[in-house]
């Protein structure tokens, strides 16, 4: 995908020179009228109406994945916090709004320094829940830090592949610094443990370089690398991870023990058919056979009540949504924009590949939330605020 604007002498870019007058662009979008901040035609309705159907499905769904009708509530506990996580990040993401994108090229490296920060105090003080150290606790509210380090690393990253003096592609020497960028947190995040979200990042991280260009040489080179790091790093990983892995290759070999999440998650799934059981009628669901069914697993849940028709409409909105983010990257106004949309993209497409690939048994069991529908409040936060910028590249495109 071509850039923005791309000249391959002279590339768009946010550069020292000129960052001061992107902060005096913000300084008076903030303190004085101006006709962008009035100009509602600019604004990007389609992904707020395509977040708010995703979050609506999600939020049905875990109501009905956490529902007991013998509860004295009509609202579940789990429905109701989720739904406060909402309107919290609603606010967040209104708020982040108000400031033109180009702070987070000022701000990229602190936050970037703040998140490392905070994935060394989960190894000092961080909470521990079924085996892993993942989470801070802040009056009694668990907070996630490598969730917010997926938002720090893609700033990081694009800041500094918009400051390039040199036009892509780029070899391996110069893919260094990034490299680092990627492997600091990811290693720290792996030691949580937590394989899943550093295989996201580097993801994530990946999809973002390859848009900038690397050499042919590169890629192969990089493709090999990665191949030996995986043969590898198997030997560094924990007995659970290995037989998540081996349970994903044969899951009949252990039906009762690690084998039992994708067995349940299959079978709810197939049981969906292709109209589904309907709205609090799945049996996997409400008889919890299926595990982690509000969480990690809401997509089977979702599909047993809803069917084959019901995944393609799911399917069809995060499509939808992934098409605008791409199209916010190409039309932005510089490459730090088009490059921190890409990043946000690609944060959504290869949570939901993961994720949708883990329950239906296509790939091994890492524990990534489905975004805007899982519950979880640092998912959500962290989703809100993406969107939030998302939609700020392209309100200020022309601007």
């Amino acid at each position: 995908m071509r850039l923005p604007r791309y000249n391959r002498h002279r590339p768009t870019r946010i550069s020292p020179a000129n960052e001061e007058s992107f902060a005096g662009e913000t300084r008076s979008f903030l303190s004085e009228p101006s006709l962008e901040r009035n100009r509602l035609d600019g604004f990007d309705y389609l992904t707020c109406i395509l977040t708010i159907i995703l979050i609506g499905f999600g939020v049905i769904t875990i109501y009905s994945a956490t529902y007991n009708p013998e509860a004295g509530t009509w609202l579940t506990g789990f429905c109701r916090r989720q739904l406060i996580w909402v309107a919290v990040a609603t606010g967040l993401g209104a708020l982040l709004f108000i400031f033109h994108y180009s702070i987070f090229y000022q701000i990229a490296y602190p936050l970037y320094g703040i998140s490392i920060i905070l994935l060394l105090a989960v190894e000092v003080v961080g909470s521990t829940h079924m085996g892993a150290t993942r989470w801070l606790s802040f009056g009694g509210i668990n907070v996630q830090p490598s969730e917010f380090a997926k938002i720090t690393v893609i700033l990081a990253l694009a800041r500094y592949l918009s400051d390039r003096q040199l036009p892509p592609p780029y070899n391996l020497k110069e893919l260094i610094p990034p490299a680092l960028i990627i492997a600091l947190p990811s290693v720290l995040i792996l030691k949580q443990p937590d394989l899943g979200t550093a295989m996201l990042m580097i993801l994530i991280s990946g999809v973002i370089i390859f848009v900038a260009g690397i050499t042919r040489g590169t890629l192969i080179t990089l493709g090999l690398s990665a191949i030996s790091i995986a043969v590898v790093g198997w030997q560094f990983l924990h007995d659970y991870q290995r037989q998540r892995i081996l349970t994903f290759l044969d899951p009949e070999k252990d039906p009762l023990g690690s084998g039992y999440h994708i067995a349940q998650s299959k079978i709810a799934i197939g049981a969906g058919k292709l109209f589904g059981k309907g709205f609090l009628k799945g049996t996997q669901n409400s008889l919890h056979f299926l595990p982690e069914q509000h969480t990690d697993f809401i997509f089977a849940a979702y599909a047993e009540q809803w069917g084959f028709l019901g995944v393609l409409i799911l399917l069809a909105l995060y499509f939808a949504f992934l098409l605008r983010a791409v199209h916010i990257a190409i039309e932005a106004r510089d490459s730090f924009g088009s490059y921190l949309a890409i990043g946000i993209a690609a944060i959504f497409f290869w949570q939901v590949t993961i994720n949708i690939g883990m329950v239906s048994g296509l790939m091994p069991v890492v524990g990534i939330p489905l975004p805007l529908f899982s519950y979880g409040g640092t998912s959500m936060l962290t989703s809100m605020i993406l969107i939030s910028i998302l939609l700020n590249i392209h309100y200020r495109r022309k601007a």
